[in-house]
């Protein structure tokens, strides 16, 4: 019964969230102001607060490594298998059926399954993970497309199997440097102006160099990460509508296939592969079952300019992923 006790609690504040919007007492787009909270503020002190009260030994890059693939290979495969599909349907499939909603989602339902200590776990794959989410997800996929993500597709571009043929390679030396150098611009932009990928960073750089956290920091930001978890819940009940006709059933269903079907071959491959320990191996498994990333909206609104799709998407899997990480915990052995 105490296995289930939390992800119900968990269930509810996603409904209360999913209430205060229907009756109007949050607006449609007020989940803005809850996600600058929860990605500036809260998510970098349960991330730093995880790494004071957690043990972390170098054999947690492999984590970090395989979070990493598990947010890239899914694109590629997505990619090769919807050759023929058109290129609005393959954003879609491109942006929200890979990636890992962690922060926001897979960290506070872990916390609770398992305790606090398996938030380190969860941090290493969000490493790798984020890489992809912050900037590396939208990069592949509009190159893989061939989409100028300055402005969303328009209905007829959608239709197309792919983006317009690449304009003829610029000629002069500095026109194209300046073209790099922009592109560079715009991708390292989203890493560092990311709080929350920055706190993973410095971490990371901790965590090699062996350096110990005062517990004092963790005492300190103990209430800003223990608010993580209630704030990141609420977030996705606002963000939760009601699909509208099987214009967005369809591929919402197709999404769900997708993730479904790479969270149980990564499950499989991390507990079989990870050279880690059972807890560890454990943790990743729930993460493998983590919902669409936030990141994912904000790219799916920008091609596609329809983030209610992208919302759609992230609170289905949010709900299902809940479930899916209960039954974990209760039949995996750790």
């Amino acid at each position: 019964m105490d296995k289930i006790i939390e992800p119900v609690v968990f269930l509810c504040i996603i409904l209360l969230g999913y209430g205060f919007k229907r009756i109007g007492w949050c607006k449609t787009d007020d989940y803005r102001i809850m996600q600058k909270i929860v990605f500036n503020l809260l998510l970098p002190a349960a991330v730093i607060n995880s790494f004071v009260n957690g043990k972390h030994d170098m054999s947690l890059l492999w984590v970090a490594l395989f979070g990493f693939l598990a947010a890239l290979i899914p694109i590629l495969v997505i990619y090769l298998c919807t050759k023929r599909t058109p290129l609005g349907n393959r954003a879609y499939y491109m942006l929200n059926g890979s990636g890992f909603n962690i922060g926001c989602f897979a960290m506070p339902v872990v916390q609770a399954l398992m305790g606090p200590a398996a938030a380190v776990a969860v941090v290493m794959f969000d490493i790798g993970n984020s890489v992809m989410m912050s900037a590396g997800m939208n990069a592949v996929t509009t190159q893989l497309l061939r989409i100028d993500d300055t402005h969303p597709l328009t209905p007829e571009q959608q239709a197309q199997p792919l983006g317009p043929k690449p304009p003829r390679k610029i000629q002069d030396k500095d026109a194209r440097r300046l073209q790099r150098w922009a592109s560079f611009r715009r991708i390292a932009r989203n890493f560092y102006s990311s709080a929350a990928f920055m706190t993973y960073m410095l971490m990371l750089v901790f965590m090699v160099a062996h350096v110990t956290i005062p517990p004092i920091v963790g005492t300190v930001l103990q209430p800003l990460a223990s608010a993580n978890a209630f704030c990141s819940m609420f977030m996705v009940g606002m963000l939760m509508d009601l699909p509208n006709g099987m214009k967005e059933v369809k591929p919402l269903a197709t999404v769900i296939v997708w993730r479904w079907a790479f969270a149980f071959i990564l499950s499989a491959a991390a507990w079989f592969i990870l050279p880690v320990d059972p807890w560890v191996r454990k943790a990743v498994i729930f993460v493998c079952f983590a919902p669409v990333g936030v990141f994912s909206t904000l790219f799916t609104d920008r091609v596609l300019g329809n983030a209610k799709l992208a919302g759609l998407c992230l609170a289905s899997t949010g709900v299902l992923g809940l479930i899916a990480m209960t039954v974990a915990n209760i039949v995996i052995p750790a």
